[in-house]
């Protein structure tokens, strides 16, 4: 059996990642990446970043083909694009990253710490009515909040 710390060393292996910084001279040149955001709908309505896609990571590979209910064109037709997969931490996104590469994505990486670490960096969050999300208000939302029953046994 393996752990999930050991599931993500080993997409690792496969998977780019970028650091917050990165992403945003990215988000400066012309030819902007698409932006995939792989958290839950609620999660991406309270917080994401400017110009992302919701693709929650349950849907993923449905959206990147044609002829699903959840077929997302723009992400279809971006297989040769750069495209940055983005999540709260940086874990989901390594596993829809790794799962983008094998469905054809050439340019597809990970963006490293997620929101977490773009807040963190203090750039930019909006909310899904395009109000700037204050950085204090993004730390608190993205806190880990762990119930005592979800904490390994002593």
């Amino acid at each position: 059996m393996k752990k999930f710390s050991q599931l993500i060393q080993e997409c690792l292996e496969r998977v780019n990642e970028i650091f917050p910084w990165d992403l945003e001279e990215m988000l400066k040149q012309d030819d902007k990446p698409l932006l995939i955001d792989v958290r839950e709908p609620d999660e991406f309505k309270a917080m994401h970043i400017y110009n992302s896609i919701n693709v929650p990571r349950g849907i993923l590979e449905t959206s990147c083909e044609y002829d699903f209910d959840d077929t997302i064109p723009e992400l279809v037709e971006a297989r040769k694009k750069d495209v940055v997969v983005i999540c709260r931490s940086g874990n989901r996104s390594i596993f829809a990253a790794d799962v983008m590469q094998q469905m054809g994505y050439e340019k597809v990486v990970s963006l490293k710490t997620g929101l977490r670490g773009w807040n963190d960096s203090e750039l930019p969050l909006i909310n899904d009515k395009y109000e700037d999300i204050d950085i204090d208000d993004a730390d608190e939302f993205f806190a880990p909040k762990l119930r005592p029953e979800q904490l390994s046994p002593k």
